[in-house]
């Protein structure tokens, strides 16, 4: 992290002034784009602008920038307090990087005047200054991509008119969908997202916010018009060629999917609760299938609490599987071995069955859209809600 530091730095105490002079004609400013990687944040590509001058030489200004070994790093971050940082390097060095991972690199040659592409330099100069360099990253807000974006329309001073993303029109309609086209391969963290991220990220969204993903950024560039009605991108080369096999994972198995667990966890409960309603009480595998079951939802409902309450990512609040995953949850798990706790476990089920009924409402009006594999578990707690209180009318 010093490094590139020292090295934009570097670049803001260099050649400024011979620019002014008429140099800013034998500059270029391009837009690379990293195609998508294996790791998690990786998923929907990467973003920089590329600044090639005689007088500063070839680099690359990077708003994708964090410090693993800040203080209480990740505990900041979970709390929605995710502090990026915009730095500079070489351009050889970028794209050796993603030359290592097997990753594309395409650039995209701006249209743009001298006077712009002097502007564009002022701005990505005061961007790089200790003082502003950090900010508050937002997943689909304020990123690497959109940070270039609003560095190119401030150059130009209006707004661009982008192209339309090459998506299918569903993945472009909220940003969670669009989160599901380039997550198809990572159910398992899209299934984190879905409990973690409340409705916020299902309203409807324009084409232009759309822009928060590199890779759909690169499509509306293609065809962005300034607003003279001239072609934004010069000129598209590929510079670095995805290499050997895609880092992409493939699809992940039927076998290893939330779907599939999450229906085996259904069986489960269909057949722990027709024993006890044949028996007209719970069982010890239905009592520990409810420890364990209502465990781990009670866990889940205090991160989600914490998401809410605590943290100060905008997209956790509201979000309405509270209805569903909570504290209280915990009742079942040690009401089902205390005798003296039945009454309490059965008015806890109403209640419980209630809920899981108003969250069903709020999801076919649109309210949230829930991963599909929330389904199973969600009639698996409803069929334990059930049979406890078919169990205990007939007690």
């Amino acid at each position: 992290m010093t490094v590139r530091i020292i090295i934009s730095l570097i670049l803001l105490l260099s050649g400024s002034v011979a620019m002014a002079n008429g140099g800013a004609d034998d500059i270029r400013v391009s837009l690379l784009t990293a195609r998508a990687g294996a790791d998690i944040y990786q998923l929907e590509g990467h973003t920089a602008l590329r600044i090639q001058s005689p007088d500063r030489g070839d680099y690359v200004i990077n708003w994708g920038l964090f410090d693993f070994e800040a203080p209480n790093f990740v505990y900041r971050f979970v709390k929605g307090e995710t502090d990026y940082m915009a730095g500079a390097a070489s351009t050889d060095r970028f794209l050796e990087m993603y030359r290592r991972e097997g990753r594309a690199v395409v650039e995209q040659t701006l249209n743009l005047t001298p006077a712009e592409k002097m502007r564009v330099i002022e701005l990505t100069d005061r961007n790089l200054l200790p003082a502003n360099r950090v900010y508050r990253y937002n997943y689909v807000l304020d990123n690497c991509a959109t940070r270039p974006l609003a560095v190119i329309e401030q150059a130009i001073g209006d707004t661009l008119s982008l192209g339309v993303a090459s998506l299918p029109a569903e993945d472009v309609s909220t940003f969670r969908n669009a989160m599901r086209h380039y997550h198809v391969n990572y159910p398992w963290y899209q299934f984190g997202i879905d409990l973690a991220l409340g409705s916020g990220i299902d309203r409807r969204i324009s084409m232009r916010e759309m822009s928060f993903a590199p890779e759909a950024l690169e499509d509306m560039l293609s065809l962005a018009m300034r607003p003279d009605g001239v072609k934004l991108v010069d000129n598209t080369a590929v510079l670095v060629g995805a290499e050997g096999a895609s880092p992409v994972l493939s699809p992940t198995p039927w076998f290893l999917t939330p779907m599939f667990w999450c229906n085996l966890v259904l069986v489960v409960s269909v057949g722990v609760s027709a024993a006890q309603i044949r028996r007209k009480s719970p069982g010890v595998a239905a009592k520990i299938f409810d420890t364990l079951f209502y465990l781990v939802m009670g866990l889940t409902g205090c991160v989600i609490i914490f998401l809410v309450v605590i943290s100060v990512h905008e997209a956790t609040s509201p979000n309405w599987l509270l209805l569903w995953l909570n504290p209280l949850c915990f009742i079942p798990v040690i009401a089902v071995w205390v005798k003296r706790m039945e009454k309490l476990l059965f008015s806890y089920q109403i209640l419980n069955f209630a809920s899981l009924i108003t969250l069903l409402v709020l999801f076919c009006c649109g309210v949230q859209s829930p991963n599909a594999a929330f389904i199973p578990l969600i009639v698996a707690d409803g069929v334990r809600a059930l049979s406890c209180i078919i169990a205990n009318r007939n007690a």
